[in-house]
């Protein structure tokens, strides 16, 4: 019996160069674990639907590509083909479309830099498609307060209930996305935007944490740090029996900067500023690096460094909160954090229940902060700066 011929189609575009992400191989085929971003990806294809798939891969790299796609499909390796891609991600994507079967009814689109979106999200687009006849497109909230920016200064703030974040796959009828490609005059940030320009209609679904597109290295660090947690696709991953786990982290800063100190999230008037590229908050740093330390994320150079200027001049509410989402789109909570502070000053005592309070409400789990001083021996002790050590508890979400 001749098994029938899918109606569903995944074009997974391989061809980005991957120049941010700082390695020596086009991004899809950078290694996550023993596998590349692009053979995760089709993992999450195979698991999701039963499709052709075709995969859009960068001159040179056909063979590697069709090794992954080989490997993922198992059984259904007759479904799968490699084409050579272009010089544009619109190109690469004409170019799949050339290669659909003719029974094919809808068109996924698919980043292979979105290497660990769950199979869930792949039947979502498709249900969306078929109930409502239009193309669709997974989204993720924002949780972020967003600034509309100009010439260096906030001209409006953005009403987040109103924004998503795009993610793929994005699905539409066969027919719409080829009549829209083939009117497509200019270069569009996506399908679902050329598709709209053509007049189309598009849904959302709900999109997944999982489905980050992975750009720079603090990227490729979160994406292997979930795989290394997962024995399988981390989009099927069972939580059930991990243990906790705990991270140590440390930071030091040297009075001199500009401004009033910031430490442990308040403003200190009247006391010398720490120098940093954000405020120097040695205590909120030393919290970051401990929770990312503990989660297998990298550290606060990876997601926080000096080639992120939204971060200059940020206080400790913004990087707690950021460090907080990362941990929980890694799969983990926080319980519980410990921090020791060691300066000639600002004398904590008085302040003490406030810093806690401030922490505690930016992450979204106790924070309690113990002060000290080293008895006049070393930095700390000649009064040139603050040295803070934290020590951080997660457990599986």
């Amino acid at each position: 019996m001749v098994a029938p011929v899918p109606r569903i189609a995944v074009i997974v575009v391989a061809g980005g160069s991957g120049t941010r992400l700082g390695e020596d191989a086009p991004k899809a085929f950078v290694g996550l674990d023993e596998h590349t971003m692009l053979r995760h990806a089709l993992d999450g294809v195979f698991a999701g639907v039963d499709a052709q798939v075709v995969v859009v891969a960068p001159r040179g790299r056909e063979g590697q590509a069709s090794t992954d796609a080989i490997a993922a499909a198992g059984p259904r390796r007759d479904q799968v083909s490699v084409v050579t891609g272009g010089a544009t991600r619109q190109q690469s994507v004409a170019a799949g479309l050339k290669a659909l079967w003719g029974d094919v009814e809808i068109v996924l689109i698919h980043d292979a830099a979105r290497a660990l979106t769950p199979p869930a999200v792949f039947a979502r687009v498709v249900a969306a498609i078929d109930e409502t006849g239009w193309g669709a497109i997974p989204v993720a909230s924002v949780v972020d307060t967003i600034k509309r920016v100009a010439d260096g200064q906030v001209v409006a703030a953005l009403d987040r209930a109103e924004l998503g974040a795009a993610q793929t796959p994005q699905g539409f009828r066969r027919d719409v996305l080829e009549s829209a490609y083939a009117s497509a005059t200019e270069e569009y940030t996506d399908d679902a935007a050329l598709v709209a320009a053509a007049g189309h209609r598009v849904a959302v679904v709900e999109g997944d944490p999982l489905g980050f597109k992975i750009t720079l290295p603090a990227d490729l660090a979160r994406a292997r740090s979930l795989v290394t947690a997962s024995p399988a696709h981390p989009a099927r991953l069972d939580r059930t029996g991990l243990a906790p786990r705990v991270g140590v982290g440390t930071d030091v800063h040297a009075f001199g900067g500009e401004g009033v100190l910031w430490l442990a999230g308040l403003e200190w008037p009247g006391e010398r500023a720490l120098s940093g590229h954000s405020d120097g908050d040695a205590v909120a740093h030393a919290i970051v690096d401990a929770l990312l330390s503990a989660a297998g994320l990298g550290d606060i150079g990876t997601h926080f460094g000096v080639d992120r200027p939204e971060y200059s001049g940020a206080h400790a509410e913004a990087f707690l909160a950021r460090t907080r989402a990362l941990v929980g789109e890694a799969g983990w909570a926080i319980g519980n954090v410990s921090v020791q502070v060691q300066a000639t000053r600002p004398r904590f005592a008085h302040r003490r229940a406030e810093s806690e309070a401030v922490l505690t409400a930016a992450l979204g789990a106790p924070v309690s902060v113990a002060a000290t001083t080293t008895d006049g021996l070393g930095f700390p002790g000649r009064g040139e700066g603050v040295f803070a050590v934290a020590v951080a508890l997660l457990v599986p979400a």
